[in-house]
């Protein structure tokens, strides 16, 4: 094997497929990258056996043949090699020579036969969407997934189609963010529920572009495909929260409030909720709706902290503690200007909705107040 490419591209593809490399694994093999040519391209090809990435890079190829080499060794030294022309064979001694300028590198080589074979999807039912979409999608609803091992269900998205709708949901148990966008060509139903750790994965990659994505799914897997990468993964089995009928169509109590100026007020109270040496969740902010305002207060071994602003409200006065950080991770992400925030009881959920876009909705579980 022998070929010649440039540092950029090559890199480019190191960044996409160093991402599925496994980090702690008894099989060496996970650990390197198979590098394979194709008449003028390179594949490059990285699998934990639970996500698989492939990239394709155009090089000016010498010599056909494969091999596998140590991912993280190989990517740092590209990295670290002059921006210039790079050189890259595999000599008589099973060692890949890399050469750029002045440089000169020689890495043991594994064999290419034993590295697994990323598993053939048989799609059942796909979408395509622009990149950026996707890339909006994601980011509005993966800070709720849940990190408990003990229901695994919760550690992925659902992706849900229904109609010519794309509906993407994460819960964890004390929270839950949905986003929707409408398709432009209508698909078979389906569901799926895709791991949260491949999500970031991809999220890293894909462009924020009008470039589209394909997205296929079968019975236990799922598989991401653009001009030049393929992404494969492992779907999660089990039931997936009804999340329909656990989002409150009605409120007893409503504010309208500008969202920037409802942010900085729960990042200042956290200063002081988050201070605490003690879990967090022991420490909630005490939420008190009046006519016209809301107040938020936090009190604790550190110290006490209120924050007062003046909001349109609706409704019935009410008193509820929260966790400040599932409130901060939903403002955080939405984008529009006014939002309308909606409570039930003082022990019923939260909802958080933008005033003039009904594609995104995040509900809040309250924690109950120490008298």
């Amino acid at each position: 094997m022998k070929f010649i490419c440039e540092k950029d591209k090559i890199l480019k593809a190191l960044n996409s497929v160093i991402k599925a490399v496994a980090s702690k694994t008894t099989m060496p093999i996970l650990e390197g990258i198979l590098i394979q040519t194709n008449e003028n391209e390179i594949k490059f090809t990285t699998y934990d056996l639970e996500i698989g990435i492939e990239y394709i890079m155009e090089a000016s190829v010498q010599e056909q043949g494969s091999t596998v080499v140590n991912a993280i060794m190989f990517s740092e030294i590209m990295r670290k090699l002059p921006d210039s022309e790079i050189n890259i064979a595999v000599n008589n001694n099973n060692l890949l020579v890399i050469e750029c300028e002045g440089s000169l590198y020689k890495l043991a080589t594994m064999n290419p036969d034993e590295f697994p074979e990323l598993p053939k999807i048989a799609v059942e039912n796909s979408i395509t969407i622009e990149q950026n979409t996707l890339k909006n999608m994601i980011r509005k609803t993966i800070f709720a997934v849940s990190i408990e091992e003990n229901r695994p269900i919760f550690t992925g998205c659902l992706f849900q189609t229904v109609g010519n709708k794309l509906n993407v949901v994460a819960v964890d148990g004390f929270r839950l963010a949905w986003n929707s966008t409408t398709l432009n060509n209508k698909t078979n139903d389906f569901s799926a529920v895709i791991p949260g750790k491949t999500l970031n994965e991809v999220n890293k990659i894909i462009l924020d572009s009008f470039e589209t994505i394909t997205i296929g799914v079968s019975k236990n897997q799922a598989l991401f495909e653009m001009d030049n990468c393929k992404i494969v993964t492992r779907l999660l089995d089990g039931e997936f929260l009804n999340y329909n009928n656990v989002i409150p169509e009605q409120w007893e109590t409503r504010i309208r409030t500008n969202k920037s100026n409802l942010q900085d007020c729960f990042e200042r109270i956290s200063l002081i909720s988050a201070s605490s040496t003690e879990k967090e969740k022991k420490y909630p902010v005490k939420v008190l709706i009046d006519i016209g305002k809301i107040t938020i207060s936090c009190t604790n071994q550190t110290g006490d902290a209120k924050e007062e602003l003046y909001v349109s409200t609706e409704g019935k006065n009410l008193e509820a503690g929260f966790n400040p950080k599932y409130f901060l991770d939903a403002l955080k992400v939405i984008e529009d200007e006014e939002i309308f925030v909606d409570f039930g009881s003082s022990i019923s959920p939260c909802v958080i909705r933008p005033v003039d876009d009904g594609d995104y909705t995040y509900m809040i579980l309250p924690i109950r107040l120490k008298e």
